[in-house]
């Protein structure tokens, strides 16, 4: 039976669809069958993030109908058990129904390990969505005020809807401005009023790897990739140590 991970963000900007899209790619590549779900109606970007630009991929919308199975959705072409249903871009998130999505996960939750939804910035009707399906979230924010003030009143919407686990990601974190501004990353997470799942470094080989069209793992081991697979370990209950940044 699947884990369903709902990946949000206070606002845009964050990073969020990179992190969740190498979060995926190392839960698979540690042995896990995982689905990933574009959940962002008309503006999709982690086919972009995953390196699946150039597949024909499935939107959830058309498997959610019935109009394809489950079973077609897309494989990732070099990392083994990774699979994708992207966003329609011709729809708008009213048209989603939270019944028929329902159905969907509860499908896709005997076929996978874990479920990844890339839920659209901001706090939205797909937000609200992805937190009803989600078994656990992850806020993603940038170590900046405003960024971890739209994520403390993320996680705040998150608890209003459902009781679930919620944990905090901090990304493209740089020593330069912790050391700056004088920021612990207990203060960070005092801010937010979350747990820390995970410290993702400031790493120019994230951008590096979206404009070549390749996923971040593939690129490399260390910086970012390194950080994420530390997040795929503590989300399967493995304890490890944050990165020294």
């Amino acid at each position: 039976m699947a884990q369903v991970l709902t990946v949000v963000s206070g606002k845009g900007g964050t990073g969020k669809t990179s992190v969740c899209a190498a979060v995926a790619s190392c839960l698979a590549m540690e042995g896990r069958r995982v689905l990933c779900i574009d959940l962002d109606v008309g503006l999709r970007n982690l086919d972009l993030a995953l390196g699946m630009q150039e597949q024909a991929v499935l939107p959830f919308t058309a498997v959610m109908r019935g109009e394809y199975a489950l079973e077609q959705a897309a494989a990732h072409p070099t990392i083994e058990r990774l699979f994708l249903l992207t966003a329609p871009v011709t729809e708008t998130p009213e048209s989603i129904g939270e019944a028929q999505f329902s159905a969907l996960l509860a499908q896709a939750r005997e076929a996978y390990d874990w479920i990844l939804l890339d839920a659209p910035a901001g706090v939205g009707r797909l937000f609200t969505l992805s937190v009803h399906a989600a078994d656990e979230a992850a806020v993603v924010a940038l170590a900046d005020a405003g960024s971890q003030r739209d994520a403390a009143r993320a996680a705040e919407l998150i608890f209003a809807e459902r009781e679930i686990p919620v944990r905090l990601i901090v990304n493209r974190v740089s020593p330069k401005l912790l050391a700056g501004t004088h920021l612990t990353v207990d203060d960070l997470m005092d801010r937010v009023g979350l747990p820390l799942l995970g410290l993702v470094p400031e790493d120019a080989e994230v951008t590096l790897a979206s404009c070549l069209g390749v996923p971040l793992v593939e690129r490399t081991y260390r910086g970012a990739a390194l950080a994420c697979l530390h997040i795929a370990r503590r989300l399967c209950g493995q304890r490890v140590p944050l990165m020294k940044l």
